[in-house]
């Protein structure tokens, strides 16, 4: 499982949190399905923010320096 969200791409992610928080919002799975989703959902989350992060760094190098 995190294996595969290691290699997701932003788009990837997104859409991926978005199904397990709609999956969670529902509330139809037991408690240990839940608590899986939620588990899975920290990490797409986190790898979202990894990957805006990676993003923000290589705009913050690439921006030229003011005069």
């Amino acid at each position: 499982m995190n294996e595969d969200v290691a290699q997701m791409d932003y788009e990837t992610a997104v859409a991926a949190l978005q199904q397990t928080v709609e999956q969670l919002g529902h509330g139809q799975e037991d408690l240990a399905e839940s608590v899986r989703a939620y588990e899975r959902g920290l990490l797409l989350a986190r790898r979202c923010s990894q990957l805006l992060r990676d993003a923000e760094r290589r705009l913050e190098v690439e921006r030229p320096a003011a005069p």
